[in-house]
């Protein structure tokens, strides 16, 4: 054995155990660090080949390993903005540089332009309704923005679709041809009526008459005006005549709808085609009875308060009480947490041993949910961490004294020559 070895040995021992404070030290700093996952030296042997009768000793190695993968303690906080993700999965946000990183530190907040920044000063990260139901890009970042939500903005959205259910009497006196509604003469005569609210592209409401005129066993006519292009006084006619009209037929036996057309198709007055949902209307022996009668769209509001759903979902409540989805936050995950490359700003990187980045969103999958107004704590055991320190201290110790043993009998080889 050479006493040189034997010295290598030794500061290769207290040079492990250095690495290993180190972690303990990083881990007990980062004790109260929002989503931080503790560290751990992990250790293994170098061994040298002996010849003959002699022994080569070799040293030791460590290995940093990251609990990535061990949920820590969720905190209830009164911030809807504050996320955390229960279960598997990473929220995806980007430095000032546009470079995407994968964190579970979701304490986020609005900057002065909006966006949901953490306290590392990450942007979150999601995919915007601004063109349909978002999908997520499996295998890259790609169709991600940042998060921006100003309660400065104002929005207005045309009225596209609704659903008017209800019932219309049974046995009425049918109307003649020559004087329904559709024909919008002086003299038109109709069975029941009612008013809708609409909103045009720019958000002022448009008021909307309906008519539902019976013309047969069975068979009704159904037709949409614009209030304010009414005659004074007797409604009749209006000015540019219907928007819209359809002839619907009952099932005599059932009193429900048979067959199409079952909705109302017309252009809401400087807004949008709207189609209007009647397949719940009834022809029942009463009266002409309104059931539920809802319209999309609103009129320009700014957003009072953010809501976000498990799913992710960010919605927008406006001042009017309508509430719109502006974003849909994605969860990321790889095949190893626990090999991905630790940055700086408790963010982390895929590595060649964590496997590839896939993208998808919460409850899908392996992945968890997002819970908002809660921060995922350290997973840091203090206790555990001061005992590792103990026995890494004491580790360090008897390293040194292998090396102080060896500079010894080196000491005592130099004297034999004097």
């Amino acid at each position: 054995m050479s006493l040189y070895g034997m010295m290598r040995t030794g500061v290769s021992g207290m040079n492990a155990q250095a690495n290993r404070l180190s972690a303990v030290a990083d881990n007990i700093a980062n004790s109260d660090t929002t989503g931080y996952k503790r560290s751990s030296a992990e250790f293994s042997t170098l061994i040298m080949p002996g010849t003959g009768g002699a022994y080569n000793s070799g040293g030791v190695t460590t290995t940093i390993r990251s609990a990535v993968s061990t949920q820590g303690v969720m905190t209830y906080t009164t911030s809807v903005s504050d996320l955390a993700v229960n279960g598997d999965g990473f929220f995806v946000v980007q430095d000032a540089g546009g470079t995407p990183y994968l964190t579970r530190a979701g304490s986020f907040v609005p900057d002065a332009q909006g966006r949901l920044v953490n306290a590392a000063g990450y942007q979150l990260m999601a995919y915007s309704y601004a063109n349909g139901d978002p999908a997520a890009t499996a295998n890259g970042f790609e169709g991600l923005v940042p998060v921006q939500i100003s309660d400065q903005q104002m929005t207005a959205t045309p009225s596209t679709e609704g659903l008017f259910s209800g019932n219309l009497p049974a046995g009425a006196t049918p109307v003649a041809a020559g004087s329904l509604p559709s024909t919008n003469s002086a003299s038109a005569q109709y069975t029941s009526k009612t008013s809708l609210v609409a909103y045009d592209n720019l958000g002022n409401k448009k008021l909307l008459d309906v008519y539902f005129t019976n013309t047969g066993a069975g068979t009704w006519e159904v037709s949409v005006f614009d209030q304010s292009k009414a005659t004074a006084g007797t409604s009749f006619p209006y000015t540019g005549g219907a928007l819209g009209s359809a002839d619907l037929t009952f099932d005599t036996t059932t009193g429900k709808l048979a067959g199409t057309p079952d909705s109302v198709s017309f252009t809401v007055p400087g807004g949008s085609t709207l189609d209007l949902d009647l397949s719940q209307l009834t022809q029942l022996g009463t009266g002409f009875t309104v059931a539920d009668a809802k319209l999309n769209g609103n009129a320009p509001s700014s957003i009072q308060k953010v809501q976000i759903g498990q799913d992710g979902v960010i919605y927008a409540q406006f001042a009017d009480g309508s509430t719109k989805a502006l974003y849909k936050i994605p969860l990321a995950d790889v095949q190893s947490p626990d090999n991905l490359t630790a940055m700086p700003g408790n963010v982390y990187v895929q590595s060649t041993d964590s496997g590839a980045v896939h993208i998808g969103f919460a409850n899908e999958g392996k992945l968890g949910s997002i819970v908002s107004g809660a921060l995922e704590n350290s997973n840091v055991d203090i206790a555990e961490e001061l005992t590792n320190m103990i026995a890494a201290q004491r580790s360090y110790t008897a390293n040194s004294k292998v090396f102080q043993t060896g500079s010894d009998l080196m000491d005592v080889l130099v004297n034999l020559k004097r």
